[in-house]
């Protein structure tokens, strides 16, 4: 593409910073024997933040026969510009098309993004299922969390990576520059692809064992992230202190696929977050991992980095704090810091719900870590809470209101000297969605009519509620995203009618089409509802049967009968609970 082509194009947007490139610490290369364009199909700000894609782009750009480009999901405005004018879909970084690429990778983080990969492949000229391509067409490949159940997205992709891409993606380039120097046909770089651990071809349908990066510290991590030339969703220096968790939260679909436990040791987190801050000029340091506060060197890390980034007038953020995480000497030691707020998870408003769940926190443990956090000068909270989980009453319903009124209470009892001004109390409720390799991957959703209604009475209890701000999640959506996690290859027809009907951002409210959707599981003679809705028994086969996250069906199912008696399960730190099966605890020694 010219850039008179690309201005052009660029006239049309009202984002054209989305499509620009050219960003501090891109890379340049032009040109390499292997070609790889790594997808994000979702908009510009979002795909940026994302820290898998980030990582995957440097490894493969430090090799010299490989370089990696980006491109990601065209806004409405863009994808009527690239069809006006018979331009394809290009990367960022040379403004290739997508198919003269040798492998396109497309990360997938949420089911309701699966539309956009289809819009991406057609704009970028490649055929949107792997049966019609040809010898000229790049390689199609999927990764992310979306890929324990692949089988709704399966016949547009050539190849899945399930697990961590760190070092599957080197094996991945290895298999593909050979492939392509001793001139394999496509059938034949496909089988080379599927030795690969973790690597499942749709077309050849077998059981695949999940990748895992055993020690984190044997793998790379960013040295030089992109600065994008706008605003993204996570503007700041993201900084992984550990990956998994041990907690066993049943809902959580992270918290069993990401498993086991592994973490980077404190003096490489301190030189990284210095690196990174001095090579983007970030004036905020974000501690990532599913339970920050879980992370053994916490105590010995805040004080330090706090230290190191005062100076320079970097805030350090805790996006993920568990609400039984003893913080309140550290909350103490970030008074001289920027606040950026904090976030907490209690997940259900009763302790009889909490209890099944698995929570394994208690109300006292949420006033006393929020009352830590006020007494330090904190008066942003964020709460995240679920409806329609499992068992789930009225009485569990408003206890959500409740729970919340007394966090506003712990705000007025803290003395006006040490808490911040002006609460914000921000209560963010979603409803809750079976997962597949989860406990409850067994458990239907609440219709939508009982969505809307527990939604009301929420809403109608809250106007007691002071100081509070509440969200609820759209139910359409999380009624269609149940579906697709928990969906077989039926739903790829569904998928590409839903498509061609104009579905595209679904995740956005403004671009969320019911009629297209209603059309296209009609079209089939199928509905949402009877994937979403489903209760299979214990004993019955499930699409995802294949795909082997390492934490067995026999874990699973019993963790599904504790909750259904209201018992707790222990953090794994404190006793293995075999969640692997009997070489549970040396697996996850050899990967601490």
């Amino acid at each position: 593409m010219t850039q008179e082509q690309l201005d052009t194009l660029l006239a049309r947007v009202t984002t054209p910073a989305r499509y620009a490139g050219g960003e501090w610490n891109m890379c340049g290369k032009g040109d390499a024997f292997l070609r790889v364009c790594l997808c994000f199909p979702d908009v510009y700000e979002i795909g940026m933040s994302h820290l898998g894609s980030r990582i995957l782009y440097e490894i493969l750009n430090a090799r010299e026969d490989t370089l990696c480009e980006r491109a990601f999901a065209p806004w409405t405005d863009m994808e009527t510009a690239l069809r006006e004018t018979g331009l394809p879909l290009f990367s960022l970084e040379t403004r290739r098309p997508l198919a003269a690429f040798d492998l396109v990778g497309f990360s997938l983080l949420y089911e309701m993004c699966y539309t956009n990969i289809l819009c991406m492949l057609e704009l970028g000229g490649i055929p949107l299922r792997a049966a019609e391509r040809g010898e000229s067409h790049p390689i199609v490949l999927a990764g992310g969390p979306c890929t324990v159940n692949p089988e709704p997205i399966a016949p547009f992709f050539d190849a899945v990576l399930v697990g961590d891409g760190e070092e599957a993606i080197a094996e991945i380039a290895d298999a593909m520059v050979a492939a392509k120097r001793d001139g394999l046909t496509r059938a034949e770089t496909l089988r080379a692809l599927g030795k690969i651990e973790g690597i499942y071809i749709p077309s050849a349908p077998r059981r695949v064992r999940r990748r895992v990066v055993r020690d984190l510290a044997a793998v790379p991590y960013l040295e030089k992230p992109i600065v994008p030339n706008m605003g993204i969703t996570h503007d700041r220096v993201s900084l992984e202190v550990m990956r998994g968790c041990g907690r066993g939260c049943r809902f959580c679909q992270a918290g069993y696929i990401y498993r086991p436990m592994r973490e980077r040791a404190v003096p490489a987190l301190l030189e990284q977050a210095q690196k990174l801050v001095d090579c983007t000029g970030y004036d905020e340091v974000s501690l990532l991992s599913l339970s920050t506060g879980d992370y053994t060197g916490i105590h010995e890390l805040l004080p330090n980095i706090m230290d190191s980034m005062a100076a320079q007038k970097v805030s350090v953020a805790l996006p993920s704090l568990r609400v039984d995480s003893l913080l309140a000497e550290d909350f103490e030691k970030m008074r001289s810091v920027r606040k950026a707020g904090l976030t907490f998870a209690p997940e259900a408003g009763t302790q009889r719900l909490r209890d099944v769940i698995n929570k394994n926190i208690t109300e006292e443990d949420l006033l006393r870590a929020v009352g830590d956090a006020f007494s330090a000068g904190w008066s942003g909270v964020k709460l995240y809470f679920m409806m329609g989980l499992p068992t789930e009453t009225d009485e569990d319903l408003l206890g959500i209101a409740d729970l919340t009124q007394k966090v506003f209470r712990k705000y007025k009892e803290t003395p006006p000297h040490l808490r911040g001004k002006g609460l914000r109390i921000t209560v963010s409720v979603s409803t809750f969605v079976p997962k597949p390799h989860t406990a409850f991957q067994w458990c239907p959703q609440i219709s939508r009519e009982e969505i809307l209604r527990r939604q009301r009475l929420l809403f109608d209890a809250f106007r007691q509620v002071k100081g509070a701000e509440l969200k609820c999640h759209s139910s359409p959506v999380s009624l269609l995203e149940a579906a697709f996690s928990r969906g077989d290859r039926a739903l790829a027809e569904v998928l590409e009618s839903a498509y061609r009907a104009g579905a595209r951002f679904d995740s956005w409210t403004e671009r969320f089409s019911q009629s297209a959707w209603d059309e296209a599981f009609a079209e089939r003679g199928l509905t949402a509802e009877q994937y979403a809705h489903a209760a299979p028994a214990l004993d019955d086969p499930l699409p995802w049967d294949h795909i082997d996250v390492l934490v067995t069906e026999e874990y699973l199912a019993r963790e599904y009968e504790r909750a259904l008696a209201g018992a707790l399960t222990g953090y794994c730190r404190d006793g293995c609970n075999g969640c692997f099966g009997k070489d549970c605890k040396a697996f996850c020694e050899v990967a601490q």
